[in-house]
């Protein structure tokens, strides 16, 4: 819960839902992100890759509450100097605001994988 756009109420979601961080090989694409459904789908054929949105094909309930964690994370992104909220205030300046909210909610999945399986706090860089 320490990590912002991580509330109770996700915090407690996530854990009822993945019991047992280790059974995912990482936290990127291929895992937890994935099972959650915050990877771009790909079409992809030889040597052309092209990323299309979201899967939406994992946990709609905690995929919408990660999301909306990270667009309220988002809005007071611009008031913090760590660099996780600067990463988040450029992206959304480049990119809009809606992009920026599912990429920082997969950003966090992948903290809190992170943090389980090496059960550690979250502590701002």
């Amino acid at each position: 819960m320490t990590i912002p756009g991580i509330g109770t109420l996700t915090a407690t979601a996530l854990l009822a839902s993945i019991g047992d961080p280790t059974a995912f090989k990482s936290g990127r694409e291929l895992a937890l992100a994935a099972y959650l459904g915050l990877v771009p789908r790909q079409h992809s054929t030889g040597s052309k890759h092209t990323l299309l949105g979201i899967s939406k094909r994992g946990d709609r309930y905690l995929r919408t509450l990660l999301i909306h964690g990270a667009r309220a994370a988002l809005r007071f992104s611009c008031h913090r100097a760590d660099k996780l909220s600067q990463w988040a205030t450029a992206l959304a300046d480049r990119r809009g605001k809606n992009i920026t909210a599912v990429a920082l909610g997969n950003k966090n999945i992948r903290i809190v994988w992170c943090l389980l399986t090496r059960e550690e706090t979250y502590r701002t860089a």
